[in-house]
């Protein structure tokens, strides 16, 4: 777990680096998850302002110009630097980088800064040389570009976000909303994650090893979806749901309950569930006092020791060193 640099009485500083041709809702998104962080009294968690290379005016992608109200000294002070994605300029097309930004970046992120990019906000980082040698995602259909010009990033254009404690990448659009939920549910937890979610109306929580949607076909007709199963599916997942369960309840055979099932979500049925199982253990182990073995029956992982090994695969720490991090959050 990283060190809780939110959890401060003075707001956590946010800046949205604008570099030329940034896409305007990539760099509105932080602004507007951050912003709806508050505490149950409505104190505000975090600040958001956005800043450009001597507060210069910058192009976006919408036909518009984009005039920040900081240059990069707000880089300098900031706690999260953020960096929205772009659509042209010398970084996507030459991984060429401004030698003043580049700079700001680099020394954001060897103060402690956390550092996080939206879609092709990765080609920022890694011209910036914070990427060489991590793991990093971007948008799905700059892959092939993204390797060319930095093969020393190990890229995984598969999935929603990554994060590697200080330095986070998101896919594309949406996948920018994720990751700044996701910071805020590390940050604070999943009750003020979930509030801000329902502020900006949108689910509250995606994992980040899930599928980014690339080009698969969406189902179409009455009756072919499996949402309803999937919501049968989370009132059961203390129960042992199998393959066959959930094919019967969506009236399909198993080959094609399990290829809509993965067209819908990116996942496998089993995939699914344990994420759905996981992910509740984590809600569970966060707002309750229930014990280790409670959780991990209610969660139909069935032993303690099944839900241990399981988190420490996602997380990284023990059902009982994550409660007491998320404990001190709240």
């Amino acid at each position: 777990m990283r060190n809780n640099r939110a959890m401060t009485i003075v707001p956590h500083r946010v800046a949205v680096l604008a570099v030329d041709q940034v896409v305007g809702l990539d760099l509105g998104t932080p602004s507007q998850v951050f912003g709806t962080a508050r505490t149950p009294d409505m104190r505000q968690l975090y600040t958001v302002d956005a800043c450009s290379a001597g507060g210069r005016p910058v192009r976006s992608t919408a036909g518009y110009q984009v005039l920040p109200d900081h240059g990069l000294e707000l880089v300098e002070a900031a706690d999260t630097v953020v960096v929205p994605g772009i659509h042209g300029g010398p970084a996507l097309t030459d991984g060429i980088l401004d030698p003043e930004v580049a700079a700001a970046l680099r020394a954001a992120h060897e103060r402690g800064a956390r550092i996080m990019s939206i879609c092709t906000g990765a080609f920022v980082l890694a011209a910036a040389g914070l990427l060489d040698g991590r793991r990093a995602t971007t948008h799905w259909a700059y892959a092939k570009e993204f390797r060319r010009l930095h093969p020393a990033v190990d890229l995984d254009p598969d999935v929603l976000f990554i994060d590697c404690d200080d330095v986070l990448t998101s896919a594309g659009v949406a996948a920018g909303l994720d990751l700044c939920l996701h910071v805020i549910r590390t940050d604070h937890g999943s009750e003020v994650a979930n509030r801000s979610a329902r502020r900006c109306v949108v689910p509250p929580w995606r994992d980040g090893g899930q599928a980014q949607y690339i080009e698969r076909p969406v189902p179409t007709g009455a009756g072919t979806g499996t949402a309803g199963t999937r919501e049968w599916a989370r009132r059961r997942l203390h129960e042992p749901v199998t393959l066959r369960d959930l094919a019967e309840h969506a009236r399909m055979s198993v080959r094609t309950f399990t290829r809509h099932f993965r067209s819908e979500t990116g996942l496998s049925p089993a995939q699914w569930l344990l994420q759905e199982r996981t992910e509740h253990a984590r809600l569970l182990l966060e707002t309750t006092d229930l014990t280790v073995d409670q959780v991990a029956h209610r969660c139909g992982f069935g032993t303690a020791a099944a839900l241990r090994q399981r988190l420490h695969q996602h997380v990284g720490v023990s059902p009982s060193t994550y409660r007491r991090a998320f404990r001190r959050s709240s």
